[in-house]
C-alpha cells in the first residue's frame, strides 16, 4: 500500500486542492498522512470554504459543494487530525509528495520551510513522485538540488497558478479584499516558478482555465506531467491532477 504526504501550513490552504486529492487517493485505498509546521491540526482558508467578503463573486471564488464535502470528511479523518510536525519527517519514508497550494498569507509558512525544501529537494534525487499544484509549485521552485543553487525544476517542464488568473481574481476583490489574492504582492507565482526554469518553454500555460472540472468532465482540468513530476494550475485542475497522480502512482 502506497503511502502519501500531504504537508500543510497550519492556516490558509486552499481546501479543494487538498481535499480532493486526499478523497480520491483514499477511495483507492492508499495511506495518507499529513505534516504541519508544529504538529498542529491545520485549518484551511476559510474565505474559500464558506465564501463570506467574496461578495457578488461567491460563487466563482469559493470552492465548490463537492469540494467543501470533501474537506469536511478530511477534517475528520484520524491522519489529518494527528497530523506529524515538519521536523519529524526527516526520520519518515512515504512513497509520495502532494504539495496544495492556497493564496492567504499564512501559505508562506509553508512555502518557505527550509524543512520542506530539503525534503522536496531528496525527492527528487530520489527520483520519487511528487506533485504540486498551484502555489505548491512554488515550494517546488525554491527547492534545489544539493551542493548547486538550481532548483530541482530547472530542467522540468511545469505549469502553476497563472499570472492572468492571480491578477484577474485580485482586480475583482481588491476594493475590499486588499491584497488578499496575493500571497507575495512584489512577485506571481508564474513569474517566480519561470525565474528558476532553463528554458521559458518549459513553462506551460494551458487553456484558458474558465471551467473547473469535475470527474465526469476531466477535460476542463489541465495538468503536466514530466517524468516523477506532476503539476496543475489552480482548484479547477483538482480532479485532472488527482487522477493523473493515480495513474503515475499506479505505473510505479
Amino acid at each position: 500500500m502506497k503511502k502519501i504526504l500531504i504537508p500543510l501550513p497550519t492556516y490558509g490552504f486552499d481546501p479543494t486542492e487538498a481535499a480532493i486529492p486526499w478523497k480520491i487517493l483514499k477511495e483507492k485505498g492508499m495511506q495518507v498522512f499529513f505534516a504541519t509546521p508544529e504538529g498542529k491540526k491545520a485549518t484551511c482558508d476559510q474565505l474559500m470554504l464558506k465564501g463570506e467578503k467574496l461578495g457578488i463573486w461567491k460563487k466563482i471564488l469559493m470552492a465548490r459543494l463537492d469540494a467543501v464535502q470533501a474537506y469536511m470528511a478530511m477534517d475528520q479523518d484520524p491522519a489529518f487530525c494527528n497530523p506529524f510536525s515538519f521536523t519529524e519527517l526527516v526520520d519518515k519514508d512515504f512513497d509520495v509528495l502532494v504539495l496544495p497550494g492556497g493564496h492567504d498569507k499564512g501559505v508562506r509558512e509553508y512555502l518557505e520551510s527550509g524543512l520542506l525544501q530539503g525534503l522536496v529537494s531528496t525527492y527528487f534525487v530520489d527520483n520519487k513522485t511528487v506533485a504540486a499544484i498551484c502555489h505548491g509549485v512554488v515550494l517546488v521552485a525554491r527547492s534545489v538540488f544539493p551542493g548547486t543553487r538550481k532548483s530541482v525544476l530547472y530542467d522540468y517542464k511545469t505549469t502553476a497558478l497563472l499570472s492572468s488568473q492571480e491578477l484577474g481574481a485580485y482586480q475583482l476583490t481588491r476594493l475590499w479584499l486588499k491584497d488578499y489574492y496575493l500571497t507575495y504582492p512584489q512577485i506571481s507565482v508564474e513569474k517566480e516558478v519561470r525565474s528558476v526554469l532553463s528554458a521559458k518553454e518549459n513553462f506551460i500555460t494551458g487553456p484558458m482555465p474558465f471551467l473547473r472540472d469535475d470527474p465526469a468532465r476531466l477535460s476542463r482540468g489541465f495538468t503536466v506531467r514530466d517524468r516523477n513530476y506532476l503539476s496543475a494550475r489552480w482548484p479547477g485542475d483538482a480532479y485532472s491532477f488527482s487522477m493523473e497522480l493515480l495513474k503515475m502512482i499506479e505505473a510505479g
